[in-house]
């Protein structure tokens, strides 16, 4: 877990989740590549930690959020290996609180927050990826929300956070045909910041956290503040309104299907229970 004193001592992860501060810059690393950084509850959990004390620490003046792999984040963890072990990972209500939690931490933060999707971004991924202030995205990149094809409904705040990025008509295509968007299509929704080309990806992203770094902290917090406040205004109740939904989807038939079908690999036969 991370440690006490935000002034002085170093930021620590945990083995799915690499953190580190240098010249400013805030890392944060899902580190689960072999499942494209599935989520668990812990990863979730020392995820939001990090973040709540790095709001409180003068030495951090910008937040970068990553994935290891291939990927930046492919979501809840819905696995065989996921489900055998929930007092290590969570149960699938664990995983929800702790999203829940880790979002309201990255809105709050009054520095910048630049996520960096460099694969794929999916389910709560989505979420993760658009709370943050700038999103810089690979030509490889792509976004998903594909809950509905395990009997489930966004959650995260993406019901808020995608309809304030790109209206309400788009919001709901993702929500409820589950596509693949592709790293250009997002750009052209203004569902990200930027999109460059994979091979110069790391570069670009280090000059968008060098500018920030050097910019002027105290007019960048108070922008990132007026902007949150005039577009996220309904992310908490979003996120409220995602939990109750999401609990009672959680127990359906149709959910218990719906991850048989997708760890199967095979299309789900949802019976409306």
């Amino acid at each position: 877990m991370t440690t006490t004193d935000p002034h002085t001592d170093a930021y620590e992860g945990i083995d799915d989740l690499t953190v580190g501060l240098d010249g400013g810059v805030l890392t944060v690393t899902l580190n689960r590549p072999d499942s494209l950084n599935s989520l668990t509850a812990p990863m979730l959990q020392t995820f939001a930690s990090t973040l709540e004390r790095a709001a409180n620490d003068p030495r951090v003046r910008v937040v970068r959020i990553g994935g290891a792999g291939r990927g930046f984040c492919s979501g809840a963890g819905i696995s065989e290996e996921d489900h055998a072990n929930p007092g290590a990972s969570g149960t699938p209500a664990d995983v929800l609180d702790a999203a829940n939690r880790c979002i309201r931490a990255i809105a709050a933060l009054p520095q910048p927050a630049v996520a960096c999707v460099h694969g794929a971004a999916a389910g709560v991924g989505v979420s993760l990826a658009l709370a943050c202030d700038v999103v810089l995205a690979s030509e490889k990149a792509f976004f998903m929300l594909a809950f509905t094809k395990i009997g489930l409904m966004p959650d995260g705040g993406a019901s808020a956070l995608i309809a304030a990025a790109v209206g309400r008509i788009r919001a709901m295509r993702m929500a409820l045909l589950a596509e693949r968007i592709s790293a250009a299509e997002a750009y052209g929704w203004g569902l990200v910041s930027a999109v460059y080309p994979a091979d110069d990806f790391a570069a670009e992203v280090d000059k968008v956290v060098a500018t920030l770094v050097s910019g002027p902290a105290v007019a960048l917090r108070k922008t990132k503040n007026a902007i949150n406040a005039a577009t996220l205004f309904e992310l908490d109740g979003a996120l409220e309104l995602e939990k109750t939904g999401q609990l009672v989807l959680l127990e359906s038939a149709d959910f218990r299907e719906g991850t048989k079908a997708f760890q199967q690999r095979r299309a789900a036969n949802f019976t409306d229970s």
